[in-house]
């Protein structure tokens, strides 16, 4: 309870304290506003959906600088590999006017394009920010990064993909070592013994835990990326509580509980809200994720009810069978959401109607 508490309240503490900056871009008309934020910007970055100006911001932010250095910097690295301008904007799809205003600092790219030249110019931007920043490059910060203590803002697009893809890969992995914990736990319970010998039932178990452990990461990412704070929650107490209850049942196998039924239904009651709870958080991913969260949350509060009875908790477990086939496809489906916005903010700012239809689109 003291872990999770604690879990909750430092979750509280950056949804109320963090401070989500938009980045600078070139109006098209040559002004470029590096302090305004307009009611349109603003909502492009609270609502559902990751923006590309939103999504590893602060993460880019750490390791480029700002104008005039940057300008004077891709020049430098430009000349270094001895490009021309017209070679260098070939390789990052924008115009020799933009590239030449970025390099005598008139106009600050967005983001994503100041990535693709840095990126165009094999300057790795990691390590360019270690002899700039030297927490930025600490250990405990990588530490902090791979246990998602940092929000979705802090994390830089490919990582956030990566994670994903992991997570999904092992939502696979975890459903099918599924059919194999059921069985063993369903002998266990009911001919109180072991079908598996107790190394292969020990192996299965951290099996399952790390597996699982994986899936659930992709719903504490995708809820920092949508901005669902429930949903990172929610995925941190099912993660909790699978770390307790593996740990009890690998435990169990090698002394003998008094009250082994009494916590097997203290656990199912327990799910049963958590569950719920889940369920709802992965509603709230509609707008973001489409009609499969919706499906995926529902089943998920359907399950969650019939562990709350104790007695039919096992048609609970027949009910996350297809819930948690949905949420490898939302997590599959988040990696192409992220992608497809990388692609649409990777240039400077389009035209009034371009960005028009762009807004029309999302």
């Amino acid at each position: 309870i003291a872990v999770a508490s604690g879990v909750i309240g430092r979750y509280f503490t950056m949804i109320f304290g963090s401070r989500l900056l938009l980045g600078c871009h070139d109006g098209g008309g040559g002004s470029v506003n590096d302090m305004q934020m307009t009611g349109e910007r603003r909502s492009n970055v609270m609502d559902n959906s990751p923006s590309g100006s939103y999504i590893g911001r602060n993460f880019t932010r750490r390791l480029v600088m700002k104008q005039p250095e940057l300008g004077r910097k891709v020049s430098e690295l430009r000349k270094a590999k001895g490009l021309t301008q017209e070679e260098l904007v070939e390789k990052c799809n924008i115009s020799v006017r933009t590239l030449q205003r970025i390099e005598i600092g008139e106009v600050t790219p967005r983001i994503y394009t100041i990535k693709t030249i840095l990126a165009a110019l094999d300057y790795d931007l990691t390590k360019g920010s270690e002899n700039d920043d030297d927490e930025a490059a600490s250990p405990w910060r990588t530490i902090r990064r791979h246990l998602l203590l940092e929000g979705a803002d802090a994390m830089s697009p490919d990582f956030v993909n990566r994670q994903l893809t992991i997570a999904w890969i092992s939502g696979i992995l975890f459903f099918m070592l599924g059919f194999f914990e059921g069985a063993a736990e369903n002998f266990r319970f009911k001919e109180n013994t072991l079908v598996f010998s107790e190394p292969f039932y020990v192996v299965l178990k951290i099996s399952v835990l790390i597996t699982f452990v994986l899936f659930q990461r992709g719903f504490v990412i995708l809820g920092g990326v949508f901005g669902n704070y429930l949903l990172r929650i929610a995925s941190f107490v099912l993660i909790f509580g699978e770390v307790v209850t593996v740990g009890y049942d690998i435990a169990s196998v090698f002394y003998a509980p008094a009250e082994r039924g009494f916590i097997l239904g203290a656990e199912a009651f327990t799910y049963g809200g958590i569950l719920i709870v889940y369920g709802i958080a992965l509603r709230r991913l509609q707008k973001g994720v489409g009609s499969v969260a919706g499906y995926a949350g529902l089943f998920e509060i359907i399950a969650g009810s019939f562990f709350l009875t104790i007695v039919l908790a096992f048609i609970g477990f027949f009910v996350l069978m297809p819930a948690e086939l949905l949420e490898i496809i939302i997590l599959y489906k988040g990696i192409d959401i992220i992608r497809s916005r990388q692609g649409a903010n990777s240039g400077v700012s389009a035209p009034a109607s371009d960005q028009s239809a762009a807004r029309a689109l999302e």
